[in-house]
């Protein structure tokens, strides 16, 4: 037995489909980096969650959003992480919330502010 208890080589079916960590943040006013927390990102979070609690029967019980610590761009927040794509979002604001629903419900990813894109079109 492995230590969840479940037998050797079976998998867990995965829980959520997208799972969205938005960086919330604060440095209080304090040091000389700007914050996610101060730039929205609590307001961000909030309309994401409006706006899959408004499309639940097209599949949004099966995408988290989750706040979380420091992401590491200070400077280009609020910012995001999609997993499992692995897509980074930058410069998020409560406006952006209907495109990243979409984009969690199986959209396509908002090109607007999405870092993941490496410019080799």
């Amino acid at each position: 037995m492995v230590p969840s208890g479940r037998p050797d080589g079976m998998l867990a079916a995965m829980r959520f489909r997208r799972h969205l960590f938005v960086c919330t943040h604060s440095r209080d006013g304090l040091g000389g980096k700007p914050s996610c927390a101060e730039r929205g990102s609590p307001a961000f979070i909030a309309a994401v969650e409006r706006g899959l609690a408004a499309r639940w029967k097209e599949g949004a019980a099966a995408v988290a959003v989750t706040p979380c610590g420091c992401l590491g761009p200070c400077f280009d927040g609020p910012t995001a992480v999609v997993y499992p794509d692995g897509s980074w979002y930058a410069g998020l604001r409560v406006a952006d919330a209907e495109a990243m629903v979409s984009h969690l419900l199986g959209g396509p990813a908002p090109r607007a502010y999405d870092w993941s894109d490496d410019g080799d079109d």
